[in-house]
């Protein structure tokens, strides 16, 4: 049994590392090109036109980088590199996938960045690592597909949307309801008043995360893990395999990223909401624990016009990831590639189902591509996530304080000194984030 992380790395690595240290404490940006203009996109200036195929890089090849990789289709584009810090992870992916042989393949992302051409990668890491890389990716020139929750903090989300502002970067969010066509036009009977004055919303009570609790004897480290990279901003702890592969549950590495929790599958229904109600710039302004119950307590929120979001309804199945909305003039149920509605009238122009499983996300991965030449923004873009995203931690915050909040979405601070620490948290030396002015 190993008693202590692995520190093993490579002096590429090291390298980085260090620069984005200085970088961050003189407020600069590491030492890759950067790159602007309507048409160009990638390192090197490499400019991108309609029939161009874009050259895609993977960054994290767990569950949901292979489901993109073998169940949905990247039309237009080729994947010619991929890197991950567990590199068995790559050769499972590789065995699975057909094209995997074109691959180059990198243990650390930060090599891969330097070394090739690319227009743009894909990022599903754990979410704890997810925004650091997301900007080095944008310092390189590269625009974004970011998996959702887009942050572990309300902090770390906001410096990400500044990023993508800072260096002209397209930012795709990875909340693919977004762009299905079904929840796109309900989403806009809704917002345009079809059922009146929505007084009502209604999602699942979705669950909040963990806490780790320290174990005796770590695990043996696995061969061909950076545990060092893995932990990214949060603690170097000793290695335990339910860290590595139950991250989601857990509060140090995501806000409830399980199945039902928060900022898995929840987001998708916080951010259809988000959308539904055309809140996409700002969010709801009271927070009240309904009972005590820590990560399973009742949320009720209030946003400004008065309309109350309640996480109450229990799960069904995916289809659940959408929300009910009641109006005054009716009631409109978004799902998760169709809608239900007590106004019948309200189907008769609505395109077909979005069937769920493979597939569903080829809309979502067509529009950021088509941003990536156009230089227009995507469905999803950085402020978008980060609103959504924001929703799931104000449930979490107000869980762990276990009173009412009122919240101020423009400064995007508390009434509560306590919850207001709660919206950063301290990272680990080497993986500061850059200042962004």
């Amino acid at each position: 049994m190993n008693t202590s992380p692995s520190r093993r790395t490579s002096s590429t690595r090291r390298s980085f590392l260090q620069r984005t240290a200085l970088a961050a404490a003189a407020g600069g940006t590491l030492a890759f090109p950067f790159v602007s203009g309507c048409q160009t996109s990638g390192r090197g200036g490499r400019r991108v036109s309609a029939n161009d195929r874009l050259r895609v890089g993977f960054i994290g090849l767990g569950g949901r980088a292979r489901w993109i990789l073998k169940d949905e289709d990247l039309p237009g584009a080729d994947v010619v590199a991929v890197a991950d810090c567990f590199l068995p992870r790559i050769d499972e992916a590789a065995a699975k996938i057909a094209g995997s042989e074109r691959w180059h393949r990198y243990q650390h992302y930060q090599d891969m960045l330097a070394k090739e051409q690319l227009d743009a990668v894909f990022v599903e890491t754990p979410t704890h690592a997810r925004v650091l890389i997301c900007i080095h990716a944008m310092q390189a020139g590269l625009d974004v597909y970011a998996e959702k929750p887009q942050s572990l903090t309300v902090a770390e989300g906001r410096i990400l949307v500044r990023a993508a502002k800072k260096y002209r970067r397209v930012l795709q969010t990875g909340s693919q309801q977004r762009t299905m066509p079904i929840n796109v036009y309900a989403s806009r009977l809704v917002r345009e008043g079809a059922i009146g004055r929505v007084h009502t919303v209604i999602t699942c009570n979705f669950a909040g995360p963990k806490v780790w609790a320290p174990k005796d004897d770590p695990n043996e480290m696995p061969a061909g893990l950076d545990w060092d990279q893995w932990c990214n901003q949060t603690a170097l702890r000793p290695y335990y395999m339910d860290l590595q592969f139950k991250w989601g549950e857990l509060e140090d590495y995501d806000g409830g990223g399980q199945v039902w929790g928060v900022t898995g599958w929840g987001t998708h229904s916080l951010d259809q909401v988000q959308c539904a109600l055309g809140t996409d710039d700002t969010g709801p302004v009271e927070i009240i624990p309904e009972a005590p119950g820590g990560p399973a307590c009742k949320i009720t929120m209030r946003y400004a016009n008065g309309t109350v979001l309640k996480l109450e309804g229990k799960n069904r199945g995916m289809e659940d990831l959408g929300a009910i909305f009641v109006g005054d003039q009716g009631r409109i149920e978004i799902l998760r590639g169709d809608f239900l509605t007590d106004r019948p009238e309200l189907k008769k122009d609505a395109p077909p189902p979005t069937p769920q499983g493979p597939k569903e996300s080829i809309p979502h991965i067509e529009n950021f591509f088509a941003s990536i030449r156009s230089r227009k923004p995507t469905t999803a873009g950085p402020e978008i996530g980060h609103r959504a995203t924001t929703v799931c931690h104000l449930v979490n915050i107000c869980r762990k304080v276990q009173r009412p909040l009122k919240w101020d979405p423009v400064m995007e601070q508390f009434n509560d000194a306590a919850a207001n620490a709660l919206l950063s948290r301290p990272r680990r030396a080497g993986y500061e984030l850059p200042k962004i002015g």
